[in-house]
């Protein structure tokens, strides 16, 4: 039996009941053609808002709904067990949102942030040169101050929410030569000249993810639109990392356990040589290997929770979240298609999407090997 979980009082539980019913109506049956699509409706985007999904943790006065991390926590969840991908919701909401509140002016925290909770914008945050990923230091995207203005120039790369976005965080170089000295934020509005976006990219899962390239040439930005202080940015980085860790983490596990559920109920029905697979020893082992490698993540991934709400995660910790869970979910899932047989090579069976979505827990929000270094600096500290 799983281990019963205190994160969560009635109001939580009455929530996902909600948040279960609007999956239902409004994702799953949709979701088959925005893979086709390789995006979601804006409709889904607008009804996410108008149902209060959207921005939940930002305050009421800035249009969110002043809800505290577990009800992004269940957001994220619910959507997994469904099997779509599709939603950037929790990008949007819990990973490019808390940027603009947290170091937006109050000007740009009451022009976008209402809109962004009621799915009228979408936000998604560009990090990833391509020919800088995990190593934000080396990007070469620049925004070089003219006067009032940034003059913006750059490529972005695996942008999720990229090619619906209306609006986007940029990282920049502001002062090219001073390293993370020199990176700032800046907020750019999708209708900018010189703001161009690429095709969505064609990836091995989250298929139904908006991602692509976003181009700029000679983007003219307002100073105001400077998140924060300029030179500031990679520490505003640091600081909002940790969520975003947690959230893989979150999203990681998630993945494993409904995979190994379903998996579960596979093995009592599928008959090889005149028995179930649940019944060959090898088989049981295996599930019980896999079960008690989802029940430790789930203790270690909560307490992190638990500590992400009281302001107490630190940087060592949310790397051991992202980087040992997101292995393990890899590993168990593998294991899962492996006991489906042929059946976990189709498409239409929820492990074959989990196997694609999964492997890129590993690689963004920083890859596992940098986790692994942030962890091992606090060893010599």
């Amino acid at each position: 039996m799983p281990i019963p979980r205190t994160l969560f009082n009635e109001e939580h539980h009455l929530f996902r009941g909600v948040v279960k019913d609007f999956y239902q109506k409004e994702i799953v049956p949709y979701h088959d053609q925005w893979e086709k699509d390789q995006q979601i409706s804006r409709e889904a985007w607008l009804k996410a808002g108008e149902s209060g999904f959207l921005c939940t943790g930002i305050p009421p006065e800035y249009g969110g709904s002043g809800m505290d991390f577990l009800y992004s926590v269940i957001l994220a969840e619910e959507l997994v067990k469904t099997g779509c991908s599709g939603p950037g919701y929790g990008l949007h909401s819990d990973i490019a949102a808390p940027y603009i509140l947290h170091y937006g002016s109050e000007e740009l925290k009451k022009k976008w942030l209402p809109k962004m909770a009621t799915g009228e914008v979408i936000c998604a945050i560009a990090m990833t040169d391509p020919s800088a990923g995990s190593d934000l230091q080396g990007i070469k995207t620049s925004a070089i101050k003219q006067g009032n203005n940034y003059l913006l120039n750059g490529t972005k790369t695996f942008i999720t929410n990229g090619y619906m976005c209306d609006l986007v965080i940029v990282v920049a170089k502001t002062d090219p030569g001073a390293g993370a000295a020199g990176i700032s934020l800046l907020l750019v509005d999708a209708t900018m000249k010189g703001f161009t976006k690429g095709k969505p990219l064609h990836k091995l899962g989250l298929k139904a993810q908006d991602t692509c390239e976003l181009f700029f040439d000679n983007v003219i930005v307002p100073e105001g639109n400077l998140l924060g202080g300029e030179g500031q940015g990679f520490f505003y980085l640091m600081n909002e990392l940790p969520q975003e860790r947690l959230l893989v983490g979150i999203l990681s596990l998630s993945i494993a356990e409904a995979t190994l559920e379903h998996t579960i109920k596979y093995t009592k029905e599928r008959t090889l040589f005149g028995k179930t697979i649940s019944q060959f020893q090898h088989n049981r082992f295996k599930l019980a290997e896999m079960l008690t490698e989802v029940q430790m993540s789930r203790i270690f991934i909560d307490k992190c929770i638990e500590l992400h709400c009281e302001k107490k995660l630190d940087v060592a910790t949310a790397a051991m979240a992202k980087y040992a869970v997101s292995d393990m979910a890899c590993k168990v899932v593998d294991e899962c298609l492996q006991l489906h047989g042929g059946y976990g090579y189709m498409w239409d069976y929820f492990v074959a999407k989990a196997y694609a979505d999964v492997r890129v827990q590993k690689i963004y929000a920083g890859s596992n090997e940098v986790m692994k270094e942030l962890i091992a600096r606090t060893l010599l500290a």
